[in-house]
């Protein structure tokens, strides 16, 4: 966790910094409400702010505001004001500009440290929850509609930048048999283990979600179909390298891969995309299964498979 400190007088910054420091937390301290916001603005934002009310540029306030503001698209940040003021209209005017708690001056260190740590524990429990509510259960993957929204996320800047992004469409194969012959716990452990496979090669801004069931979505930004396609492969080779320890005994896994681009040269939508890749992976289904399959007219004529 990383703390903004915001105090105006160097006195308070420097001792407040002090017990920051020796409780370990990693924090940065600036003097201003213009700082302030710079630093909340900032690719890697900190998670908390203890933020002094009377400050000069923009006050503590304001500065509060912003970061609601800034919360409603990014990372919430939990904020604890810090002031002498202690009216109960002070206290009011605080939390209705977004701050979580208020402490008052002279900031007594115990204090300061339960009030950090019980923000600590809350921005815990948010983090879980968000990533509950975006990621797959099973495989720690991002969900359907998570995938779904980096898709559309990853289309729209595609355009925009004119720049190529991969798509791939990855199924495992037979997995009914797996099911079947070993059991559903056997068929947990081969999703979860495909799973990390499929991700345990890709660069930190590449993509990947689970579809559905046994299918999966790779997003490559930046890759042209060819790079894309010679991507695909590696993973598929990685993950069908090596055999997959279940409780019910030792399994393998392939998966069949279909390949396509986004381009603005082409008239196409996310779910034409979606439609594209989907249509080259039952043909790599067609041709013999553990494969890669590029979208093209030739893909689109196979498209109608079996799993």
């Amino acid at each position: 966790m990383k703390i903004l400190l915001v105090e105006d007088s160097y006195i308070e910054r420097h001792k407040v910094g002090g017990y920051l420091a020796d409780w370990g937390f990693d924090y940065v301290a600036v003097g201003s409400g213009t700082e302030a916001v710079k630093a909340l603005e900032a690719p890697e934002p900190p998670n908390m702010a203890l933020l002094d009310w009377m400050l000069p540029g923009l006050d503590g306030i304001d500065v509060c505001r912003r970061i609601r503001k800034l919360g409603a698209r990014g990372p919430y940040i939990y904020t604890v004001m810090l002031t002498g003021k202690n009216r109960k209209q002070d206290l009011l005017l605080a939390m209705e500009a977004g701050a979580d708690d208020y402490l008052s001056k002279p900031v007594d260190p115990s204090e300061l440290r339960a009030r950090i740590m019980a923000g600590k524990r809350i921005l815990e429990l948010q983090q879980s929850l968000r990533f509950a509510a975006t990621h797959d259960f099973l495989t720690n993957l991002l969900n359907r509609s998570e995938i779904l929204a980096a898709l559309e996320k990853e289309y729209s800047r595609s355009g925009r930048e004119g720049k190529p992004a991969t798509l791939i469409m990855a199924d495992i194969d037979h997995f009914k048999r797996i099911n079947d012959s070993l059991g559903h716990a056997a068929g947990d452990e081969v999703l979860k283990e495909v799973a990390r496979r499929l991700k345990a090669d890709l660069r930190p801004y590449d993509v990947v979600g689970r579809y559905g069931g046994e299918e999966f979505l790779v997003i490559l930004p930046g890759c042209d179909l060819t790079i894309g396609a010679r991507r695909a492969d590696e993973v598929r080779n990685l993950v069908t390298k090596d055999p997959i320890v279940t409780p019910s005994g030792t399994t393998s896994a392939t998966v069949s891969m279909g390949v396509t681009v986004t381009s603005p040269a082409r008239d196409h939508s996310v779910a034409d995309l979606l439609h594209e890749a989907d249509v080259s992976m039952y043909a790599a289904k067609k041709n013999g299964r553990n494969r890669v399959e590029v979208f093209s007219a030739t893909a689109r004529q196979s498209g109608a498979g079996q799993k």
